[in-house]
């Protein structure tokens, strides 16, 4: 588990202490990061920017609870996975009572880095198919799934992050993981390595 250097420990030992000045260098610090976690989760640009400040409020009211035990940029990542996982869960839930069609595709709005023709085409399919395979997983399987293949957390810190035993977490994984193979056909989707860290 990642350690924090001196001058974050530094930070948040003067934030614990009422300086607003060193709160803001963590969240100018870390911002960046649990945006692309919870965009990554929600594929909803609005809704990963209230992750984020949902995340930096939870996290500026809990400062007191911040043990050190892992880095802090570790705790915030926990904090902005169970705020994405419940954005989803409540938009889910919406959904449902509104009974509105899918989301828009956000991934469709992404650039393409190669210019060829052939390339930007299949980009662009691979980019749809992608979208609707997660939009069809459940909140849980996606936030899983985006925990283990995208920030690289181990099982064990998926569980911790979504209030899940370990072998729940990696259930979710594995089923995440089925559904996108099935969902994408002929394109891969990782393996999922069966050591946990």
């Amino acid at each position: 588990m990642e350690r924090m250097d001196g001058s974050e420990a530094a930070d948040v030992d003067r934030a614990r202490a009422g300086d607003e000045g060193a709160f803001r260098g963590l969240v100018e610090r870390h911002s960046r990061a649990l945006f692309r976690l919870a965009f990554r989760m929600t594929r909803n640009e609005q809704d990963a920017e209230d992750v984020v400040q949902e995340t930096f409020l939870k996290a500026y009211r809990q400062l007191d609870r911040f043990e050190g035990r892992s880095s802090f940029g570790s705790w915030l990542h926990r904090i902005a996975a169970n705020c994405a996982y419940d954005a989803l869960r409540r938009r889910e839930r919406d959904k449902a009572r509104a009974a509105v069609p899918g989301a828009e595709d956000e991934l469709d709005a992404l650039p393409a880095h190669d210019p060829s023709l052939d390339r930007l085409l299949h980009s662009k399919e691979v980019r749809r198919r992608v979208s609707v395979a997660m939009a069809r997983l459940s909140p849980l399987e996606r936030s899983a799934f985006v925990l283990r293949h995208f920030e690289q957390l181990s099982t064990r810190e998926i569980g911790d992050a979504l209030g899940l035993e370990a072998s729940a977490a990696k259930q979710s994984v594995f089923r995440a993981v089925r559904k996108l193979r099935d969902a994408l056909g002929l394109f891969v989707v990782p393996r999922e390595r069966t050591e946990t860290r």
